[in-house]
């Protein structure tokens, strides 16, 4: 190595120092998001690197070109290699929101939500200011500005005002009408002329027969009927079966539910019935568990007012009520069946209107004729042989919804009460007590929290002070 004269060292410090202040130097590139820039170099480009890619990304063109794509907004800084020593270059580039695309954004906020929303945007997400009328409203001004990035609400919503109340009147109105005639007769006889027997249609059920050595022919009767006859010096007997009946059942239901728009209410005046419910344990062996089962009056609706000023109704009322009759017995437990009727259906009224969305008309007749081969075709006589039932029903549903919008009671109006057929005992309170005090009174508030209690304070002595008490006579 040649050494360097005392002359020339400041010389070559100074040519060191501005390298070394040309390879650390860092110049400022700012873009828009979808714009490009080139950038040129003195030497050949032998590598390049960007540190953040979503922002920017950087293309070698040519050997001294490189072409900068602004992708999202954001700071990166692009280095740059020459070859042949000529040192690195440094870019610290600055990506801005595309100002063309924000104002479009901002119309068109404006045109759809309104002028009072101001959108800004900080790299990738857009700030979205201001106050709307409806949350509605600040739905779609989010939804706009989400294009550009991920939204940040800071939108403020006008107080609305107070949401509608709906009430639903539902009425059921229900007739079933009944009408039943049953006529037969059994004929038996006990041993007139030494031959014991009997002569039925089986439609009803005839006496039972019992010979017996010692006593005779005797009969049981398992079915208790309305007309017995028996001629013991003939032997011989008759049981007849001549009934009508008539059952006449009216339902009448107005269950009435109040509810928001938007929000389903429920009602159900009833109860719940158990019954048992057979269950694989997965052992073999079969468990049985106690379910419950609803029934009553029931109603669920969900009101919607829609921009028409109508209401939409989504209501399913229903009406049951326990039918022993065709329930079964299980272990020796009465099951009933349920008798229901259910109507689930989505209709749309204006205010006060009406609608009946169920109506039935059920119409049944049943008629059960037997008779005995040859006896029963005799004129007259033949009637004894022959036995008739006959069943008619007619069932008749109505169920009318009418909902209306309704406001609260004030609050010094009356409000409504159940009339009750007979008053109740004079004794004791006739309201409950009144937990609130009245708006008249004020609790006192200090003024000023008072400290703590020092410790010589609190072992302060008790004074007390004596006062001249009249002597107490021992007499």
């Amino acid at each position: 190595m040649k050494r360097i004269g005392k002359r020339m060292a400041p010389f070559v410090l100074l040519v060191a120092a501005a390298q070394l202040r040309a390879a650390d130097s860092v110049m400022p590139v700012t873009l828009s998001t979808g714009k490009s820039i080139v950038l040129d170099t003195q030497a050949s480009v032998e590598r390049v690197a960007v540190v953040n890619s979503d922002v920017l990304e950087a293309m070698a063109v040519t050997e001294r070109e490189i072409l900068l794509n602004a992708k999202a907004p954001g700071e990166t800084s692009v280095v740059v290699w020459q070859r042949d020593g000529a040192g690195r270059l440094t870019y610290d580039v600055t990506v801005q929101p595309s100002a063309v695309r924000l104002e479009a954004l901002r119309q068109r906020i404006h045109s759809e939500v309104g002028a009072g929303v101001e959108v800004e945007q900080d790299d990738k997400s857009v700030i979205v200011r201001g106050t709307v009328a409806t949350p509605v409203a600040a739905e779609r001004a989010l939804a706009l500005a989400s294009s550009l990035g991920k939204p940040i609400n800071l939108l403020n919503v006008t107080t609305p005002p107070a949401e509608p109340q709906i009430l639903l009147k539902v009425r059921f109105a229900d007739v079933d009408r009944t009408a039943a005639v049953q006529l037969g007769a059994n004929i038996f006889s006990t041993g007139a002329g030494n031959t014991p027997g009997s002569i039925s249609t089986q439609q009803f059920s005839p006496p039972t027969l019992n010979n017996s050595t010692q006593k005779g022919t005797t009969f049981n009767i398992s079915d208790a009927l309305n007309v017995f006859l028996f001629r013991p010096d003939l032997n011989l007997g008759a049981t007849i079966q001549a009934l009508q009946a008539r059952n006449l059942v009216q339902i009448l239901a107005e269950p009435n539910v109040l509810a928001t728009t938007g929000k389903q209410a429920s009602f159900l005046a009833g109860g719940e019935f158990p019954y048992p419910v057979v269950q694989n344990a997965g052992s073999g062996y079969a468990t049985v568990t106690i379910m419950f089962r609803e029934f009553g009056i029931r109603l669920n609706f969900t009101p919607t007012i829609t921009p028409r000023g109508t209401i939409r109704l989504q209501v399913a009322p229903e009406v049951s009520s326990l039918d022993y009759a065709n329930g079964l017995v299980y272990q020796g437990f009465n099951i009933p069946a349920l008798d229901v009727r259910r109507v689930q259906t989505e209709v749309e009224l204006e205010q006060g209107q009406s609608f009946a969305i169920a109506g039935l008309l059920d119409n049944r007749l049943t008629d059960n004729f037997n008779k005995v081969p040859g006896l029963g075709d005799i004129p007259v006589l033949g009637k004894l042989f022959q036995s008739r039932s006959t069943s008619r029903s007619k069932s008749e549903l109505l169920v009318v919804v009418t909902p209306e919008l309704v406001q609260p009671i004030p609050a010094n109006a009356k409000v409504p009460e159940v009339e009750m057929p007979k008053p109740f005992l004079k004794d004791g309170p006739s309201a409950a007590p009144d937990v609130n005090p009245p708006a008249r009174i004020q609790l006192p508030v200090q003024s000023q929290v008072p400290s703590e209690t020092t410790f010589e304070e609190k072992e302060r002595p008790l004074k007390i002070e004596r006062t001249d008490m009249p002597a107490r006579s021992n007499q």
